[in-house]
């Protein structure tokens, strides 16, 4: 959510923003939300004057009642009383206009409130402008990508070789879109984790383990309504969200904080499973294990100062690329368009691992700088020394296996079938340096 004051004095550039968004349907709301801060402006403005009018009248009463117990005179006693009563009369009047008024501001201001978080996020100035994801732009490649000499299995059928996965039970206990992990590979998914968890702690970053359900007003906080409803899973007759990353629980823990400038930045890196409802058909190389309704994810969250934020950004897609490459995986990254863009990010950027089979990458993380838009919402401010202020917010993919797990045993497969286990993930399989 922006703020309305940027949009009241820059109201073409939060319009030629939502154009390079490719959502012109929204632009009458930009001269809707004007009109109706206008309106609530003016109704601020009246409620204003005559909370002053009911003071002065509450002020001459006063005086009234002092001037009614000196007075000794029936006739001026009640020429008092009557203008006492009079002004009286006034002050209800008052208080039941102010009170209607009141109302309507409310009502003004919800239904502002309603539009803004509709209205996109001013886009950073180096993202690539396009409608759709084939409108992405790779930035850099980490690596070098192999074919090998044998054909590498689906990701299913390499699981299944070393009798590690369970769709067919999966299907049966819980539907479409579930897995049974098992044996070196249900391992090899947590040390994944563990590995990650460590990668992180060592890079600086305080370790959490978050509710994995939210409110409501959290949720409309961190993501848009259209993400939502294609996103969560709610709770019936609770108002309660299942978590889709943790990146929601963790920016909601700050609602409605202010945080002194010298306690930024606050880096954390948090632990969940995430639940997704994963909407719409998908192609055949999103069977398996690939697009899910569970899975489990390390992320990495910032808050910080609106001057660091985009320091923090390049950091923390840097983060993914070396626990990548520390694993022998290449990948690349991948500068999202406009069009690709969630209305609450200023900037986006994709890592891509390698996948050998496939001959081409494909999607294991996504690092977002989302400006003050979630806090702006939130209400996460900081207390600095020229004064408060909104955070800036950004969080990135460390790892999300299982389909990690799908770059990991492509990239790490043998021509014999075995799958090699690199150095830094030996000590969370028992010393085992590869599966059999």
């Amino acid at each position: 959510m922006i703020d309305i004051n940027f949009l009241k004095s820059n109201p073409e550039a939060v319009k030629e923003n939502i154009r390079k968004k490719f959502q012109d349907h929204k632009l009458p709301m930009v001269d809707k939300v004007i009109e109706l801060d206008d309106s609530r402006r003016a109704i601020i403005k009246k409620v204003e004057g005559l909370k002053a009018e009911r003071n002065k009248i509450s002020s001459a009463n006063g005086k009234n009642y002092g001037m009614l117990k000196k007075a000794t005179d029936e006739a001026e006693k009640a020429r008092i009383q009557a203008e006492i009563e009079a002004n009286n009369a006034k002050v209800k009047a008052n208080a039941d206009e102010v009170a209607a008024l009141d109302a309507e501001l409310e009502k003004l201001e919800a239904e502002i409130r309603e539009i803004m978080l509709k209205i996109p996020n001013i886009i950073d100035p180096s993202v690539p402008i396009g409608p759709d994801d084939t409108y992405n732009v790779e930035i850099e490649r980490f690596g070098e990508p192999v074919v090998p000499d044998f054909e590498v299995p689906y990701h299913t059928e390499i699981m299944a070789r070393f009798s590690g996965i369970d769709l067919d039970s999966a299907r049966r206990v819980a539907g479409n879109g579930f897995y049974y992990l098992q044996g070196d590979i249900a391992r090899l998914h947590s040390a994944i984790l563990s590995y990650a968890r460590d990668f992180m702690i060592d890079r600086g970053f305080t370790y959490c383990v978050p509710p994995y359900m939210i409110r409501g007003s959290i949720v409309d906080g961190v993501m848009s309504f259209a993400e939502m409803d294609a996103m969560m899973y709610k709770i019936q007759d609770e108002d309660l969200y299942l978590i889709g990353t943790s990146e929601h629980s963790m920016i909601g823990k700050f609602v409605d904080q202010m945080i002194n400038e010298s306690q930024l930045p606050q880096t954390l890196t948090s632990y969940s499973p995430c639940f997704r409802k994963e909407k719409g058909a998908h192609g055949i190389e999103e069977r398996g294990v690939y697009r899910i309704h569970q899975f489990e994810k390390q992320e990495m969250i910032v808050i910080c100062k609106p001057e660091d934020s985009d320091y923090w950004y390049d950091q923390l897609w840097k983060n993914t690329v070396d626990f990548f490459r520390s694993l022998d995986i290449p990948v690349r990254t991948l500068g999202c368009c406009s069009g690709d863009l969630a209305d609450l990010k200023v900037k986006s950027l994709d890592v891509e691992a390698w996948s050998p089979r496939q001959k081409k990458y494909f999607e294991v993380g996504s690092c977002s700088n989302l400006g003050d838009a979630q806090a702006r919402r939130l209400r996460i401010r900081v207390n600095g020394e020229k004064g408060k202020y909104f955070a800036h917010t950004l969080n990135n993919t460390v790892v999300a296996p299982p389909r990690m797990l799908i770059a990991f045993l492509e990239n790490n497969m043998r021509a014999d079938g075995t799958v090699a286990i690199p150095e830094p993930l030996r000590m969370y399989m028992g010393g085992k340096t590869e599966l059999k």
